[in-house]
């Protein structure tokens, strides 16, 4: 593979963290959109490599703590954890798109690294 030139690599990117608002239209999209993304760029950019599995980690931390708050909707908390959870994932995943397209490497919080 060739090397991309560093404004695609941002692109790409930015894309993979982009991509997981697919979790709003297609079942499991927050996690899928990326890893297609990262499995098919990373050889092209570490920059792609590393920001993918960033995306990919915390969109699986998201899922594994939606689950916890759904579970917990059977004390009602989990409502508005639920509410506050989507929320944070929505700003979080904003906030690292435009780091990436800006070129720098973005860390989420919370986030749990599964892909290493």
């Amino acid at each position: 593979m060739t090397a991309l030139s560093e404004k695609d690599a941002r692109t790409w990117a930015m894309l993979c963290h982009i991509g997981t608002f697919a979790g709003y239209i297609i079942p499991f999209g927050h996690i899928i959109a990326p890893l297609i993304i990262w499995l098919i760029k990373k050889d092209e950019s570490p920059f792609i490599d590393d920001q993918g599995k960033e995306s990919l980690n915390f969109q699986i931390s998201i899922s594994i703590y939606a689950i916890i708050a759904a579970l917990l909707t059977l004390v009602v908390i989990g409502v508005v954890l639920l509410i506050a959870l989507l929320t944070f994932d929505m700003v979080m995943v904003i906030i690292a798109a435009v780091k990436a397209n800006s070129g720098e490497k973005y860390r989420y919080p919370l986030c749990m690294r599964f892909v290493k």
